[in-house]
């Protein structure tokens, strides 16, 4: 597995702290209490709300038992709203001590605004660095220095789809494009929306995109994008992918409404397990979500999953995948607990009870031996599935909208979005992003 699309920093110096401060707006309000100089004394961990949710709160609770004294606290959020709060607290200097993250390029804007501790010699410390595999790595390290701790599973983004649906229509799992269309064509004929999409959080879209340009033109066009390369957006992949993305959507693929669909609150999910939708494309932690929404779906047998289709005549690799290595705990350069923010990540996570805790919801840490946990664990042929189509990837490229820089990730996120809703076209939308390399 080769780990691509980790971006190195040409743009640094070029936005610096503007990337970080200029995203602060929007009208949120700041943090109810800050990491550093903040009323409470107690540290902070701030973190994205999901399936998972029990095994966050209950690993703090098992540090704060195990330490006399510790009172370290927790924070959940949903996607976008941790996002917006977490730029005001980074502007205003009131961080959390510890915060969740996907590394790339996002992380790196804080790193350039000296918002990041080190963790460089902590990971040296008692070989804690050698429990990740290697290129999980890769996603917080920036100039030989590691400024971030996974914290939960592997996210390749897959295709799922409704058992119940597919038997009922007589269909299998599309393995080609063609295919796709044509099974696209044949829910929607039945009264059946083809795919569940939440176009209302807009990062939903990204995968269709990611998928589609690397089945056509492989890794090497978006890296022409991180490396800046004059015009990278008009590759003819970007074009035909696009182009692609909207016969999707001129066909009912995802039906009249995607646009209002959350996938934040749960409304993408349910339409797939529900039977509206039959299929959908989502990262891995989908598993994990609807085994939390609806356990009897997954219990039962009823959720399918298959990867990506391939399109004929590009030049991608079948094999390669896109999404997130992991997500991370950072710890705040302004943290006055940092060494009991440290403490926390190398001794309340990734230990046993936390790791057999994820696998139990579905995930997949790239810790050492992790396979071996396979064999007696729940759902083993979907965590054999999520590990083996990782190992063998030839690329891994790791989310655009975490990759890239936060303003260029934000244009691409709204771009994308007006393309789906048909406001611009696949030519607009190149030009509109070759903008955003200047």
């Amino acid at each position: 597995m080769r780990i691509t699309s980790m971006r190195k920093r040409p743009w640094a110096a070029a936005i610096g702290l503007l990337a970080v401060a200029g995203l602060v707006a929007c009208g949120s309000t700041g943090p109810s209490r800050g990491g550093a100089g903040g009323d409470s004394d107690a540290p902070l961990v701030w973190a994205v709300s999901g399936a998972a949710d029990a095994i966050y709160k209950q690993s703090v609770t098992r540090y704060n038992k195990a330490n006399d004294g510790a009172q370290l606290r927790m924070q959940l959020f949903q996607n976008d709203p941790f996002k917006q709060k977490l730029r005001v607290a980074m502007g205003a200097d009131r961080p959390p001590d510890v915060f969740f993250g996907w590394g790339g390029g996002i992380l790196d804007s804080y790193v350039q605004a000296g918002d990041v501790h080190d963790l460089s010699a902590e990971m040296k410390t008692d070989d804690w660095q050698q429990r990740f595999f290697p290129n999980v790595m890769d996603a917080v390290t920036f100039d030989d220095k590691v400024y971030g701790v996974p914290m939960n599973g592997v996210q390749p983004v897959v295709m799922f789809y409704n058992k119940d649906v597919f038997r009922e229509h007589d269909a299998q799992p599309p393995k080609t494009w063609p295919e796709f269309l044509a099974l696209v064509k044949k829910f929607k004929q039945a009264g059946v929306q083809p795919v569940a999409l939440g176009g209302a959080s807009k990062w939903p879209n990204l995968m269709y995109e990611e998928y589609l340009v690397d089945r056509i033109g492989g890794p090497q066009v978006f890296e022409d994008v991180l490396a800046g390369k004059p015009d990278a957006w008009s590759h003819p992949a970007f074009l035909k992918a696009n182009t692609m993305i909207q016969e999707l959507v001129d066909q009912g693929a995802f039906g009249k409404g995607f646009a209002s669909v959350d996938y934040d609150i749960g409304q993408q999910s349910a339409l797939l397990y529900t039977g509206k939708a039959a299929m959908e494309v989502m990262g891995t932690w989908e598993f994990g979500s609807i085994l939390d929404a609806q356990p009897d779906f997954i219990k039962k047998g009823k959720l399918g999953w298959a990867s990506f289709p391939t399109v004929p005549g590009g030049k991608g690799d079948p094999a390669n995948i896109v999404g997130n290595p992991a997500n991370f705990y950072s710890v705040s350069q302004k943290s006055t607990h940092k060494e009991a923010a440290v403490d926390y990540l190398r001794n309340g996570t990734m230990d046993d009870t936390y790791i057999d805790a994820l696998i139990g919801v579905g995930q997949v840490p790239l810790v050492t031996g992790i396979d071996e946990r396979f064999a007696d664990a729940d759902n083993g042929e979907w965590l054999n599935y999520v590990y083996d189509t990782t190992e063998s990837a030839p690329s891994f490229q790791m989310s655009w909208d975490q990759a890239l820089p936060p303003e260029q990730a934000e244009a691409l996120l709204t771009n994308l979005d007006q393309l789906f809703l048909k406001k611009i076209t696949p030519r607009q939308f190149s030009a509109n992003m070759n903008k955003t390399l200047a």
